[in-house]
């Protein structure tokens, strides 16, 4: 990662809610512990499932955020990677 990037990132950072701000809290933890239970793998490869990715980003939209047919299980390579490289087109 060059400077520049970085120093972008650090920036994003600084300005972004903190998980528990963007509704990432104790009911979301049981809610995505349920989620990956029942949907073990990863819908992009037959690795186990991680991560309940919001296929839709919910940018602070409550209702898209607890839709479950806006959920899908990930592994964490196939979520850090392409998954988080779409989201920034």
């Amino acid at each position: 990662m060059i400077a520049a990037d970085r120093e972008r990132k650090a920036r994003f950072d600084q300005q972004r809610p903190s998980a528990r701000q963007r509704g990432y809290d104790s009911k979301w933890d049981k809610e995505r512990a349920a989620y990956l239970k029942a949907h073990p793998r990863c819908v992009r490869c037959p690795s186990p499932a991680t991560v309940v990715d919001h296929v839709t980003p919910h940018k602070g939209d409550r209702r898209l955020f607890w839709s479950r047919s806006n959920w899908q299980p990930l592994c964490t390579p196939c979520h850090s990677s392409g998954k988080q490289r779409e989201e920034r087109r």
